[in-house]
């Protein structure tokens, strides 16, 4: 069985973000981390690893930096890493990512592609099912848990107040929610010999099933026309009151807002 594990290197939002003059993000000037729901993807991976043997391939795309993210996840088990980075690839929106990624996984072998649901400096929850819609392949998106029967995988899929259990055979995609599992360590064995592992290297030249018009900034039909930092709320109104009077101002506050 061979699996790959899409991931991309996010940046680390409890250090604050950077924006570059177009809107976009000013990735090489943020702290960054493994996208949370990426993790659980790869953790998921594993976990089949350890049950069938299957082989672990982690595939990204971004800066040169993105490398990290991809050498921790070798640490963590992950047998094989692919880094595609282009300076043509940069500003691309989640259609231009979506092309980007497929172009490169037809270079590779899979029987499952893991994805997470969404990353979080973008919140879209569109990469992974477009991937699929590239390759033509069926996508169970929102996986809680994840069984191999024989040919096929069998999902537990959240759905609102509720869940599905969706099985399909495979070559299939899917996409992981954080809570599909607890990702593992790196362990100091791991460590030690991710930073040494080679990472495969891809550009723009080694994808060959991919328009120009599909890819990086002016390949991507969703513009940012503004954006800024969380905005800060301010101290609010404040009172010295008596227990009772400041029973009877928060009520007359309630009332007013037709809260209450």
């Amino acid at each position: 069985m061979k699996i790959v594990v899409c991931i991309k290197q996010v940046p680390d939002t409890k250090g604050g973000v950077v924006f570059n003059p177009d809107g976009t993000l000013n990735r090489a000037a943020m702290m960054t981390i493994m996208n949370p729901d990426d993790k659980a993807g790869l953790e998921a991976a594993l976990r089949l690893k350890d049950q069938f043997g299957a082989e672990v391939t982690v595939l990204t795309m971004g800066l040169p930096k993105a490398a990290d993210a991809l050498r921790e996840a070798l640490a963590m088990g992950a047998d094989k890493a692919v880094l595609v980075t282009d300076r043509c690839l940069g500003g691309a929106d989640t259609w231009a990512t979506s092309s980007t990624l497929a172009a490169a996984l037809r270079n590779l072998d899979y029987d499952i592609i893991f994805a997470g649901r969404q990353a979080i400096d973008g919140d879209t929850a569109q990469v992974g099912p477009q991937i699929a819609e590239h390759l033509g392949l069926p996508v169970i998106s929102y996986a809680e848990e994840v069984k191999v029967d024989g040919d096929a995988v069998v999902v537990k899929r959240q759905y609102e107040d509720r869940y599905h259990m969706v099985k399909a055979k495979m070559p299939v995609l899917i996409t992981a929610l954080s809570e599909l599992n607890e990702p593992r360590y790196m362990t100091p064995a791991g460590i030690w010999d991710a930073v040494d592992a080679e990472i495969t290297t891809w550009g723009r030249a080694d994808l060959k099933d991919l328009d120009d018009s599909n890819i990086g900034l002016a390949g991507s039909p969703t513009k940012i026309a503004r954006a800024s930092d969380k905005v800060r709320k301010g101290a609010g109104e404040k009172v010295e009151l008596d227990p009772s009077a400041s029973v009877d101002y928060v009520m007359d506050k309630l009332v007013t807002k037709h809260i209450i």
